[in-house]
């Protein structure tokens, strides 16, 4: 996924209200930008930080700027990281595509948002004439307490567990259900749950697992210019 113009860099004042962060511009004048992404971002929100934001041309938006990227140091070294959530489900659907994810390759067909469950919305369900229906979960990763360890949630999430138990009964009706998590950090070695935060999750999780959820995790390339679905990652369980 190449960025459609170049993304502006720029100086975090704050992040507030989950979807707001002020920002300084390169001439000196600060704006607020949008935050697409719900979570605690813990350690992607120091004030000083260097930042990149797309600017959108849709004169209806009421804030013309989005945050894409940030500038850490997680003990490596100072790398770009992801933090718009929106972006894991195109980047998956265009490698679902092209048949880049191994573990998801050989299906005939892809179909997005599609219902399931109570009330859901699986984010992929790939059919097959000759396979189950697979259906595909995605979580965007971001946050590594730890060098090189990628971990997931960030903050509580009962919808995130509530879709771990809705895939479980997609296996056990005879589909396959697969749990993808998409890291935003190109430095990843490896994956694991972030059980100190959410215990429910995690529970959710080994019981998924139980039942016969997969679980896959991928990492991404991380450039000025865009991001790339990478390589995968071991999940530590």
């Amino acid at each position: 996924m190449r960025f459609s113009a170049p993304l502006i860099p720029a100086t975090l004042v704050k992040r507030y209200k989950r979807f707001l962060a002020d920002v300084v511009l390169p001439d000196g004048s600060t704006i607020t930008a949008h935050v697409a992404n719900p979570g605690a971002m813990i350690g992607l929100a120091e004030p000083g930080s260097r930042v990149w934001l797309s600017k959108s041309d849709n004169p209806k938006r009421k804030l013309s700027h989005s945050w894409e990227l940030i500038e850490v140091d997680f003990g490596g070294g100072r790398e770009l990281v992801g933090v718009n959530t929106g972006h894991p489900n195109p980047l998956v659907g265009a490698a679902l595509a092209v048949g880049a994810l191994p573990e998801l390759s050989g299906y005939d067909n892809i179909r997005r948002e599609v219902k399931y469950g109570k009330n859901s919305r699986v984010d992929f369900l790939l059919e097959s004439a000759t396979k189950p229906l697979c259906y595909v979960e995605i979580k965007n990763v971001h946050m590594m307490r730890r060098t090189g360890l990628a971990e997931f949630p960030d903050a509580k999430t009962e919808r995130g567990a509530k879709h771990l138990e809705e895939l479980g009964d997609m296996v056990e009706q005879g589909a396959r259900a697969v749990m993808l998590y998409l890291i935003q950090i190109g430095s990843a070695k490896s994956f694991k749950l972030a059980r100190d935060i959410d215990p429910k999750y995690g529970a959710a999780f080994d019981r998924a697992r139980k039942r016969g959820v997969e679980a896959v995790a991928w990492k991404c390339r991380i450039e000025e210019g865009g991001i790339e679905i990478d390589s995968p990652v071991p999940i530590d369980e």
